[in-house]
């Protein structure tokens, strides 16, 4: 797996397809690692045109653990937040966009499509905004601008994010299936055999939970980037989904009036 050095830490990842192409960097979600974009779907990108990059944010898969972060208390920051108080985080969402920009870097890469799911829409966003020169064009998946008035997590959603994960491979194949379930709100087009597959993947690859707090955190701290979505020149394109249960088609809306 090629690594590249970037702000102090390691970065792994992966390119598909030919570097003549229009390349186009994916930027996973929460805690997941970069198989969470399937190999098919990254197969059917590069043979459509596109130089695909994935690669694992840092604090996940076989990127740098930034352990000295030690363990934030998730739950207590979310009470924070609500109350108005500062939220203090071991780094931000705009150290993981620096993070993208870096590897974007090492490649060689001037300018590039950039696609972001959930949190990884997150870091899009913060690409597009701080790193203007370097975004061709931005696809903003399942994510939000942060705006405290948009409608939380059902509290399903809720459990199922914040739960404790089981140690042992089966146990924790349905556990994480389990999870991406509850996060499929009802939907009819829910995978489960599919969902057992990354999640298998994802097991064998690299096992480590104590990223997640860490990431958890990055996003409680950042606030709203409504006004800061406001200077995106990029053409941007917004994909919500309407049974999401995490993150409301209201967000989606909230995104693409930014």
């Amino acid at each position: 797996m090629p690594e590249a050095s970037i702000n102090d830490i390691t970065i792994a990842y992966e390119t598909i397809g030919s570097d003549s192409d229009r390349p186009l960097l994916l930027i996973a979600g929460l805690s997941s690692q970069m198989v969470a974009w399937p190999d098919e779907f990254c197969r059917k990108l590069a043979d459509g045109g596109h130089f695909v990059i994935r690669f694992d944010n840092r604090d996940c898969g076989l990127s740098t653990r930034i352990e000295s972060g030690g363990v934030p208390d998730v739950e207590a920051l979310m009470v924070a937040k609500l109350q108005g108080q500062p939220i203090d985080s071991p780094y931000t969402l705009s150290d993981m966009a620096a993070d993208a920009v870096g590897l974007l870097d090492s490649l060689g890469l001037d300018r590039v499509h950039v696609c972001g799911l959930s949190m990884g829409g997150m870091i899009a966003q913060l690409i597009a905004v701080e790193y203007p020169d370097r975004v061709a064009s931005m696809i903003s998946m399942l994510s939000t601008t942060g705006e405290p008035e948009l409608p939380g997590p059902t509290p399903e959603a809720i459990d199922a994010m914040i739960s404790t994960p089981p140690l042992e491979r089966s146990s924790y194949i349905r556990y994480l299936t389990g999870v991406y379930r509850a996060f499929a709100g009802g939907s009819e087009a829910f995978d489960a055999e599919a969902s057992d597959t990354m999640a298998a993947q994802a097991y064998d690859r690299s096992f480590y939970l104590m990223g997640f707090p860490r990431q958890m955190a990055a996003i409680i701290a950042c606030g709203s980037r409504a006004d800061k979505l406001r200077q995106v020149k990029a053409p941007t394109l917004v994909i919500q989904g309407t049974c999401d249960p995490l993150v409301s088609i209201e967000h989606g809306q909230a995104t693409a009036n930014a």
